[in-house]
Parts: C-alpha cells; sequence; structure tokens
C-alpha cells in the first residue's frame, strides 16, 4: 500500500509554505527562495534592537544613573532578556542560526562592558 501525501498551503506575506503530510523523502516543508530575504531581515531586525540596546544604556549611563544603581541593573537585565528571547524565537522559526544569535549576544554584552567600564571610569575622576 502505498503512502498519499496530503497537501496544505499557508500564505504568510509573499511567502508560501506547503506542508506535506505523510511518509518518505517529501514530507515536511518546503520553503520557497524568499528565505533567504526573510533571514536577513530577521537578522537585520535583530541588531538594530541590539543596537537600540546600547543607545539606552549609553543615555541611561550618561544622564541618569551610575552602573551601580538597581534600575540601571533591571533596564540592562530586562532588555538583554527581551533580545534573547526575541533571538531564540527567530532560532526556532530558523530565519537565523544559533551560532549567529549567540554571537549578536556575545557582541552585545562585550559592548556594554565597554561602555560600563568607560561610565565607571569617567565618574571616579
Amino acid at each position: 500500500m502505498k503512502a498519499v501525501a496530503m497537501v496544505s498551503s499557508c500564505k504568510i506575506s509573499r511567502f508560501t509554505i506547503r506542508f506535506k503530510e505523510g511518509l518518505g523523502e517529501n514530507g515536511g516543508i518546503n520553503v520557497t527562495d524568499e528565505t533567504i530575504n526573510y533571514r536577513e531581515k530577521a537578522y537585520a531586525l535583530l541588531k538594530a534592537d541590539a543596537d537600540k540596546i546600547v543607545k539606552l544604556i549609553q543615555v541611561q549611563l550618561d544622564n541618569l544613573t551610575m552602573p551601580q544603581c538597581p534600575l540601571y541593573e533591571e533596564v540592562l537585565d530586562t532588555q538583554m532578556f527581551g533580545l534573547s528571547r526575541e533571538i531564540d524565537f527567530a532560532v526556532r522559526l530558523g530565519l537565523v542560526d544559533d551560532k549567529e544569535g549567540k554571537a549578536l549576544l556575545d557582541s552585545l554584552e562585550r559592548e556594554l562592558s565597554v561602555l560600563h567600564e568607560a561610565s565607571t571610569k569617567k565618574r571616579v575622576r
């Protein structure tokens, strides 16, 4: 008895995913070539969010609080957690590679560490 595949489609913006149910090599999800464009857009959006966090922390350090302030730590923790969840979601969708996501977070943490250190040195003087 031969397995029969059922095909259904789902339109998402300009991008179609075809779901094939059944056994065999053709089972799974077929994604059009526009996937690459969505991957680039997803990474660009994540990078923009990371840049916004840097700007927010920079303004906070320059004008509002000291790095030891609980408010500073709360904002930083909340923003970093939110970005990590965005990255996790994009990874689970297959739009961003796990290594790229981790590299983005690592880069952001290094950049924030430099800002923190510079702010601390500036206040000591």
